[in-house]
């Protein structure tokens, strides 16, 4: 990116307020020209006298120079400014809901109690998400894309606000499961809103699709839903000795030793025909068996878990509301409690919700254990294997209901309504609110706060509702570096759609046809000094703004980007007209035709404001 001074000749008819640009080039140009020359390298002469040097090593002439030489007003820079840090603003998202399910409508700021590790906190910012301010929104973007070609109507900009990874768990999944799954999910993708922009993972890593709006690339990668598991269980075939990973679990890890009596009672009668002089090769059979299928269930439940890291890593790059949804069967925890916490560890860092669905729908007890198998139980072990299978089936849904429950989601279960589930954790909702807060004394430890939204007593009244938000939220850490801290803040705002209005910023884009192949996209922001903090010293205004430029395409992917800072030194005659006219910079990129965000965040250093705004471009083939 380069960030120009917009001061050249103006190809265009309809610019407004780009009219009036600001002739930075020449201040930072005349700047340049009255430095004080070069000393020469050391061993090399000018062709000049020595200068001598005073008592403070500086050469008399060039101490006389920089006394008199006036300093550049503006100036810009690639490397980066120290910045003050920045008070945090925590936003929580609410949907709310009737007992019936329905989404509950029309509710105020003062409807809604905040509490922050369990104190009560003013709510200071609220705002309602309905369909007409996305619209408003995706106008606003579409706007501003001026200049010779003819405004963008809105319906065909289509930004992407939110991304959700559609994550099917195909190394748990059996094929009645994944069958189901798969042709529930369609409804979610007919339902999909020109904003949303889905992606379609496997646990197994063998499907992937990235984020799109194109539904039937969408549906095709659903036809590819089946069960991809990569250890499997043990004996698939023969099914002798039938043994589960929550058996093997209870009998290794929980020391239950009536496991190991029913696997070796199950070894005897489906290996040696019941034949009792076996009973101790039996027995080493058994415990080999329930070894081998922990090991199994545990190496499955590994690879499950880094595929969600890896999707969580992917999905937490993405410029807008994050929503995973993991349609699953569930799995045992076995003593994989750290992984499963740092999942959820890792969604709550990204501000990704993740929502589940158990892709058994409305299932019963599971008595006599798998029908395509060979059944091994004998009268001696039934009972207990039937306890075992209906202890696993209620334990591996508990994973489901951490992820969603840990993240703020919701966990859909117990119905064979899948296609309703899958729509509900995957679409918009209509209405929800977005409660903000300032924490106050809040300490820069990077610890994690806990978070609880209710609604507001009424006396006499109960509100029956069930409210979905985070539960909670990790505070910033406070960097030694400075700059480092800037950084953090900058790279924060850009990967999100919120609008920052600290510091007053107008945003319009323009391209330029180069070929068949390519376009010159101009990025025009327009800064209202008056709202800026400037530092008075020496009889000039001080400040630095950090201009961050990023382009991502259609479905939300980065294409480029840049940063400059714009050093301010001010005269007051110049700061009195930059006040009435506004200061107007440039970005310029080199882009292919497509659809394009343009997303900008600005940040001053004196008063550590933000700004941060969203555009659009469309550029023709």
């Amino acid at each position: 990116m380069t960030l120009e001074p917009a001061h050249k000749k103006c190809q265009c008819r309809r610019m407004g307020w780009l009219a009036v640009l600001v002739t930075l080039l020449s201040w930072t140009a005349g700047a340049r020209a009255q430095d004080p020359p070069a000393t020469p390298p050391s061993g090399q002469s000018s062709g000049a006298t020595a200068p001598t040097k005073d008592s403070t090593g500086t050469p008399d002439s060039q101490q006389a120079k920089t006394a008199t030489a006036p300093k550049a007003e503006l100036s810009t820079k690639d490397t980066e400014t120290t910045f003050k840090l920045r008070v945090n603003l925590v936003q929580v998202k609410v949907v709310v809901r009737d007992s019936k399910g329905a989404l509950v409508r029309d509710l105020k700021r003062e409807d809604f109690q905040l509490y922050d590790q369990g104190k009560l906190q003013p709510i200071t910012t609220f705002g309602v998400e309905t369909p007409e301010t996305r619209r408003k929104r995706t106008e606003a973007a579409a706007k501003t894309q001026q200049g010779l070609n003819e405004q963008v109507p809105a319906e065909k900009v289509a930004l992407p606000e939110r991304f959700v990874a559609l994550v099917f768990d195909d190394i748990h999944l059996k094929m009645e499961d994944a069958t189901f799954a798969r042709n529930s999910a369609r409804k979610l993708v007919e339902s999909m809103t020109p904003s949303d922009r889905i992606g379609i993972f496997g646990t197994s890593e063998q499907l992937s699709l990235e984020y799109t709006s194109d539904k039937a690339a969408l549906e095709q990668a659903l036809l590819q839903v089946m069960p991809r598991p990569k250890m499997g269980k043990i004996n698939d075939v023969t099914n002798c000795p039938d043994v589960t990973h929550y058996m093997a679990d209870q009998a290794l890890n929980k020391t239950d030793p009536n496991v190991l009596s029913v696997v070796t009672q199950e070894t005897l009668q489906c290996m040696f025909q019941g034949d009792q002089r076996q009973l101790s090769a039996a027995q080493m059979m058994a415990q080999s068996a329930l070894q081998q299928e922990l090991v199994a269930g545990d190496t499955d439940n590994e690879f499950t878990y880094r595929a969600l890291e890896d999707v969580i890593r992917r999905l937490g790059n993405m410029p807008g509301e994050r929503v995973l949804v993991l349609a699953s069967p569930g799995f045992l925890l076995s003593t994989q409690f750290l992984d499963e916490s740092g999942i959820i560890d890792r969604a709550n860092r990204a501000s990704i919700v993740i929502n589940t669905v158990d892709a058994r729908g409305l299932y019963t007890p599971d008595i006599g254990g798998d029908i395509s198998k060979p059944q091994t139980d004998t009268p001696q072990t039934t009972g207990f294997k039937n306890m075992y299978r209906t202890q696993e089936q209620t334990e591996n849904a508990y994973v489901l209901a951490d992820f969603a429950y840990g993240t703020g989601g919701t966990f859909f279960h117990n119905s064979n309504d899948l296609e309703g589930g899958l729509t509900r954790a995957g679409v918009t909702p209509e209405v929800s609110y977005v409660l903000g807060f300032s924490p106050a004394g809040q300490k820069m430890d990077g610890k994690y706060h806990s978070l609880k939204v209710s609604l507001t007593p009424i006396p006499g009244e109960k509100r029956k509702y069930t409210i979905q938000a985070r539960q909670g939220y990790y505070a910033p850490r406070k960097v030694d570096d400075p700059k480092e801290q800037a950084k953090m803040e900058m790279q924060e705002a850009v990967f999100s759609q919120d609008e920052i209005q600290d510091l007053p910023l107008d945003l319009q884009t323009q391209y330029f046809k180069t070929g068949d192949a390519g376009a010159h996209l101009s990025v025009v922001s327009r800064i209202d000094l008056k709202g800026i903090h400037f530092r008075k010293a020496d009889g000039r205004n001080f400040d630095d703004l950090t201009v961050a430029t990023v382009i991502f395409d259609e479905n939300g992917n980065y294409v480029i980007g840049g940063e400059k800072v714009l050093e301010m030194r001010l005269l007051d005659k110049t700061y009195d007209r930059l006040s009435h006219t506004g200061l107007v910079m440039k970005s310029s990129f080199e882009l292919k035709p497509g659809k394009y965000m343009v997303r900008q965040v600005v940040r001053d250093s004196e008063g550590a404001q933000m700004a941060a705004k969203n555009g659009a471009v469309v550029i023709p083939d």
